[in-house]
């Protein structure tokens, strides 16, 4: 997330892909977290823990005997792994198991959880869903209160912290906020990424008009999913002094992929679920 330039030129963005060709796990292009997180103020402890969610619709390979197999892959990266890796080289990666001969999903999630962990430089779960189980994958919506009701006006399409306000004076409040107007680009080719965002906290009440105004601000801005779930957490932990706070993104899915960030300080809770919303 934190890539210097010249490290964004050797990645395979931006250039011709050759799909189908042998395993290759050199294929996986990681990208250190460090430095995208310094801009946030984030050295040392981090200030959370998390998750990031990546759900691969396009998986396949070849059985024993050449007949092609096809799978749903999830992928569970902690949050304080040491790097993110970038999604096209992630797909790329993926369709080199197209002509690959593997004795099986397990054989297949056993190479997967092995190079992945490599990549990220972190150990991740990996799960296969085999064809027979997806019509047991489970569809769902963020719950909470529906940001996206407010009829504002906005002239503003870049983040802006002062926008986040919480009334300090009065009895704090547990509450879940959500809006599906969450809308960012890629940091090197400025695709549009699209996604939902959750919000739970304990304190002082958000304004829930500045909230809105200030996530659509997201609509211009290039950033990674990760790097944008990030910002907003800092951003409302430092505006509003939230006693605690969660952040969740369901972003729609790009080259057969889509990535799910969550980040918590709430002591107890729990990696949220992986259902997929409407729009993925």
């Amino acid at each position: 997330m934190s890539e210097m330039p010249q490290e964004r030129n050797q990645s395979p963005l931006g250039k011709p892909s050759a799909y189908g060709g042998a395993y290759d796990p050199s294929l996986l292009f990681p990208m250190p977290r460090a430095g995208k997180r310094a801009e946030l103020g984030l050295i040392g402890t981090l200030p959370f823990f998390g998750v990031d969610i990546w759900n691969a619709y396009e998986v396949s390979w070849l059985n024993l005997r050449g007949k092609p197999q096809i799978a749903i892959a999830t992928i569970s990266v902690p949050a304080d792994s040491a790097s993110i890796v970038e999604s096209k080289s992630f797909k790329l990666y993926l369709n080199s198991f197209n002509q690959t001969r593997l004795g099986g999903p397990e054989a297949l999630r056993e190479v997967l959880s092995a190079d992945l962990s490599d990549a990220f430089g972190s150990t991740v779960q990996v799960t296969l869903t085999l064809p027979g189980q997806f019509g047991k994958m489970a569809f769902d919506e963020l719950d909470g209160i529906l940001l996206d009701r407010l009829d504002i006006e906005v002239d503003s399409y870049a983040p802006d912290p002062v926008l986040l306000q919480a009334a300090q004076e009065q009895v704090p409040v547990e509450e879940t906020l959500v809006s599906h107007l969450l809308k960012s680009n890629c940091l090197v080719t400025g695709q549009p990424d699209w996604g939902s965002v959750q919000i739970r906290y304990v304190g002082a009440q958000i304004d829930q008009e500045g909230l809105l105004k200030y996530l659509i601000g997201y609509r211009s801005h290039n950033e990674f999913h990760e790097q944008c779930v990030e910002r907003i957490f800092m951003d409302i932990l430092h505006q509003c002094r939230p006693q605690k706070l969660s952040v969740y993104a369901r972003y729609t899915r790009r080259g057969g992929l889509d990535i799910n960030p969550w980040r918590s300080n709430f002591t107890t809770a729990h990696p949220p679920s992986n259902a997929r919303t409407g729009r993925q």
